[in-house]
């Protein structure tokens, strides 16, 4: 039962993303150019040259720990929708402690800029936490609402206090130095890869192999179960969202110290790094595993859509498409462990059917 449970979840996560690809490759095909030919320049120059790879994995290092900060609330049906804020709010103070603290080695100030950005993290979390935790306020409205005053706070910070002087558009200053994190070889690949590494190994075992791992499950299955069982549901409410928060933070700062080096208002890229992690813990199934997959394969996408925009007719935008496609497609069920496929489609068309013969 197992195996098979493992299956129809491989299916609906394969499946989604083959029937994305192949609507995908019907709009190439108006544009007159070759859908295979051009999958295979995105995939190609992305995953399979040195540069490209490198480049992809440098991408990924932020959606691997967006991914993981969705998931372990999802799993236990809290919804933390405020992972954009919280990469923002951790990035932008992250940059901050990068750019006015001087004097320090390499090491210990980017260690004090990942904490900078962790800490932020767990602050903007800790909000939705409590009043879910104690209110039974809905955490998905909240942290939704968060992420947008966030947004305005950081540009008013951005663009008054905090700002470069004698910069031409919105920015923080530049970040020491000593915070940064060096490239490795001709690609864009850092450090940053192996510590959002470092820290998918620690969240594995965390989810799959600790006591609150189990918990999470229990929660997310029946929390009032769990609450009767002496699990303390309200405390493990706020450690969750405190772990959320704090891998949003520091996907924020690493992507500072990594990629962007000073704040701007198109920081995290559109529609944002945390919006991405979405995705990636929906096609990873909320797996730590699949999450590392979800993570290299749709970085790959990303800095595959430069390429197919270099070397064919294909605009990028069509990899828009694709993702929007695979995101739609990942909401259906195709398959469960009841059912096989010619069963799901009978079921699926019984209720169209009924409204037809009244």
């Amino acid at each position: 039962m197992k195996g098979k449970g493992f299956a129809v979840k491989l299916i609906n996560t394969i499946l989604p993303v083959l029937l994305a690809f192949s609507i995908g490759g019907i709009l190439i095909l108006v544009t007159g150019e070759n859908p295979f030919e051009v999958y295979g320049i995105m995939f190609g120059k992305s995953l399979f040259t040195s540069k490209g790879f490198g480049n992809t994995l440098h991408y990924a290092a932020p959606l691997i720990l967006t991914g993981l900060a969705i998931a372990i609330t999802f799993k236990a049906n809290i919804f933390n929708m405020g992972v954009q804020g919280q990469l923002m709010f951790g990035g932008f103070f992250a940059g901050i402690a990068g750019a006015y603290i001087t004097g320090m080695s390499s090491l210990p100030h980017q260690l004090l800029c990942f904490a900078v950005g962790a800490l932020c993290g767990v602050a903007f979390a800790m909000i939705p936490a409590l009043l879910r935790a104690y209110f039974k306020v809905d955490e998905m409205v909240v942290t939704l609402t968060f992420n947008y005053a966030m947004i305005k706070v950081l540009e008013y910070l951005s663009s008054g206090p905090f700002r470069e002087q004698g910069s031409g558009y919105v920015c923080t200053p530049t970040i020491q130095g000593s915070a940064m994190f060096t490239r490795l070889g001709d690609s864009r690949l850092t450090g940053f890869f192996f510590v959002a590494l470092a820290l998918f190994a620690v969240m594995w075992i965390v989810m799959k192999k600790s006591s609150l791992g189990y918990q999470v499950t229990a929660i997310g299955q029946n929390p009032e179960f769990a609450e009767a069982t002496g699990m303390r549901v309200r405390r493990k409410i706020l450690l969750l969202m405190a772990i959320s928060g704090a891998l949003a933070g520091i996907a924020g700062a690493g992507y500072m110290m990594s990629e962007e080096f000073k704040y701007t208002l198109t920081f995290s890229g559109s529609p944002g790094l945390g919006w991405d992690g979405m995705l990636i813990a929906l096609l990873g199934r909320h797996s730590p595993v699949g999450i590392l997959i979800a993570s290299i394969f749709y970085s790959a996408l990303k800095t595959g859509a430069d390429n197919i925009n270099m070397y064919t007719n294909v605009p990028k935008e069509v990899v828009a498409v694709i993702q929007g496609l695979m995101i739609l497609f990942l909401a259906v069920r195709f398959l469960d462990e009841r059912y096989d496929l010619k069963s799901r489609i009978r079921t699926l068309r019984k209720p169209a059917e009924e409204d037809m013969e009244k």
